[in-house]
């Protein structure tokens, strides 16, 4: 997991995370791997714990300051 971009909203973090999964449809062909690259929306309170996270469509959708 690579954190691609983090910005502080009052007292919460949201950041946007890349992560490289198996791809579920190959897998369910039982075809070889293959690792798919996702972005997930995390939100995160005051003390860092994850209150909610989003896997996003693609970078495109980053809009950081809704909440």
């Amino acid at each position: 997991m690579t954190v691609v971009k983090i910005q502080k909203i009052q007292e919460n973090w949201n950041a946007v995370a890349e992560i490289y999964e198996d791809d579920s449809f190959l897998k369910s062909m039982n075809l070889p791997m293959k690792q798919i690259r996702m972005f997930y929306w995390i939100k995160m309170d005051e003390k860092l714990d994850i209150i909610f996270f989003e896997r996003m469509n693609s970078m495109e959708d980053i809009d950081m300051n809704d909440e």
